[in-house]
């Protein structure tokens, strides 16, 4: 793979090389201008060839191309001149100042290819340092100890840079011939023959006391030690040649360090609870898993006779489903500002319609998967989770003759956890590194949330369902879950909620994040059944209902898990 440099101010031009590069596995950075080129190779060595166009007015191509040759690593860089017309002085000029080729325009895949070949036989970079295996056995010295003293030298060269511009701002020569020598020294012991170079010639202007071009001349040690850096790391690629994939990627990966070493830097936490509101405010919607949103593009957009199938589908997501309620809510407050919220799912798919739900799924805010995938929680398993939740939460309601809020309590186990869902779409490297914290030390998500994000998720779920007119019982839940005795409002409903919710963990369906702490207190002593307790009729056996309830865990579990294996052949 070559790293190609084009000088052209034509779009056209560099998109067309641009195809014919990637097509073979290379990679192209383009400038307009023969400055521009020239601040650009200074600042990026990782370069194996130039193209340049070569004008009407050939004068500042070829002035361009003799400055290369004047320096003493850049004399060797290979250059190809491409050009609309044959001027045979060019020609005759280009082939005494040694360019690798002149070639006519249009650009033709073969002769870019071949020129590419020939600028990596014998790569540039590499003739200004001897050949490794060879060098160590002629000085007796292993691998691993030459390319410390490279790494040695190159530390040399950084800080000999400096020290040198004072010398010529101050035109005081005193002790600066000494280092040049020692690094001279250190160069030649390593076989850096372009820092040996660059080195001889610092060291002739400091004799003549040439002070303007000793400045000059500075800048070529910083050059040196650019050089020596890309021979230890052959790998660099410099970042105006990086892909979008691997700019995307370096960027996840500097996010990613900042969020997992946060906590043992004593950086917690990373952002503050007012930066999170910021960002949800911001937010055009609740995040919608990716797989889950094209699913629900295509039911969307395509015509039926009928609205169950989407229906259907936005009742097992809790994304999906937060939305609906969003947008159908907005929807009737159009016309209504006063019009209480829609509660029922279905009901908000019905009252946007066909064309509108099309609308929606075009422009639904997503969560990539993939950054859900945090093992042993991933989407699937979180999915499971949250409609086992729903289930059981329906379920509840039916044995306990909890008729009032039974309409309400599939919708609500559903949303209940879509605080997560928010923080690994604000900050997916965050999540990643909460739940890795809480493996780690064994403390639960809430901790780690509140030590990473200032808060928890429930609590951002709650500023999010407020912002966008979620309907308060859902926001109750979401907020009050963990301490459904002390909910203000709706603590039967978060009371249901938490006993689905307890019941689902300890029968292991799905994943929701937290890590297991062993069963912990008995159904019947938990915060969520002091609430529900008073409301049983005289003849509820605790032990029945107990027994139909796991039952009921294990069959939503099987049935689950056969939606999500593929299909026997």
């Amino acid at each position: 793979m070559a790293n190609v440099l084009l000088i052209d101010e034509s779009d056209v031009a560099r998109k067309a090389l641009k195809g014919i590069l990637v097509r073979g596995g290379h990679r192209l950075a383009a400038v307009g201008k023969f400055d521009e080129a020239w601040e650009f190779l200074r600042a990026h060595v990782k370069l194996d060839l130039v193209i340049m166009e070569l004008g009407p007015k050939t004068e500042p191509g070829m002035e361009f191309i003799k400055r290369l040759r004047r320096d003493c690593f850049l004399k060797l860089l290979p250059v190809a001149i491409y050009t609309s017309q044959v001027d045979r002085a060019a020609v005759r000029a280009a082939a005494e100042l040694h360019v690798q080729n002149f070639l006519l325009k249009p650009y033709d895949d073969h002769h870019i290819y071949s020129e590419v070949a020939k600028a990596l036989v014998n790569p540039w970079r590499q003739r200004f340092f001897e050949e490794e295996k060879s060098f160590c056995v002629l000085m007796g010295i292993q691998p691993d100890e030459l390319r410390r003293t490279l790494g040695e030298l190159r530390s040399g060269l950084e800080a000999a840079a400096p020290y040198l511009v004072d010398c010529a701002q101050n035109q005081s020569a005193v002790g600066a011939g000494s280092r040049l020598i020692k690094l001279t020294a250190s160069a030649e012991e390593a076989g850096a023959w372009g820092a040996v170079e660059c080195l001889g010639e610092l060291q002739a202007s400091l004799s003549e006391n040439d002070w303007d071009r000793l400045s000059l001349q500075i800048p070529g040690l910083e050059f040196a030690a650019t050089l020596i850096a890309i021979h230890l790391n052959p790998g660099h690629v410099p970042e105006p040649m990086l892909t979008d994939q691997e700019r995307e990627a370096e960027r996840e990966a500097r996010e990613k360090a900042l969020w997992f070493e946060a906590a043992a830097k004593g950086r917690c936490p990373v952002v503050t609870l007012a930066d999170a509101q910021k960002r949800l405010d911001a937010l055009g919607g609740c995040p919608v898993v990716d797989s889950a949103a094209a699913m629900f593009h295509m039911l969307a957009d395509g015509h039926r006779s009928s609205l169950v199938p989407i229906m259907d589908r936005v009742e097992k997501d809790p994304g999906l489903a937060a939305q609906i309620l969003i947008s159908a809510t907005r929807l009737r407050r159009q016309e209504d500002a006063e019009a209480s919220p829609v509660e029922d799912v279905r009901l908000g798919v019905e009252l946007l319609g066909e064309l509108k739900l099309a609308t929606l799924a075009k422009g639904l805010v997503t969560l990539e998967e993939r950054l859900l995938h945090a093992p042993p929680f991933n989407w699937p398993r979180f999915w499971m989770f949250q409609i086992a939740v729903a289930r059981m939460s329906r379920n509840v309601c039916e044995y306990l003759e909890l008729n009032g809020i039974k309409s309400n309590a599939y919708t609500a186990g559903l949303l209940h956890d879509l605080g997560k869902l928010l923080v690994a779409h604000l900050y997916p490297f965050g999540w990643q590194a909460i739940l890795a914290h809480s493996r780690e030390f064994g403390v639960s998500t809430a901790e780690a949330e509140r030590l990473f994000l200032g808060c928890t998720a429930r609590e951002l779920a709650d500023h999010f369902a407020l912002k966008h007119g979620l309907p308060d019982c859902f926001r109750h839940v979401m907020r009050s879950l963990e301490t459904p005795d002390e909910a203000e409002d709706d603590h039967e409903l978060v009371a249901v909620v938490g006993l689905a919710r307890d019941l689902c963990r300890r029968n292991h369906v799905g994943h929701d994040g937290d890590q297991p702490h062993g069963h912990g207190p008995s159904l019947e002593d938990t915060r969520a059944w002091v609430v529900l307790a008073p409301r049983v009729f005289p003849s509820f056996r605790w032990d029945q209902f107990e027994e139909q309830m796991h039952a009921s865990c294990q069959d939503i579990k099987k049935e689950l898990h056969g939606w999500l294996e593929a299909p026997a052949v």
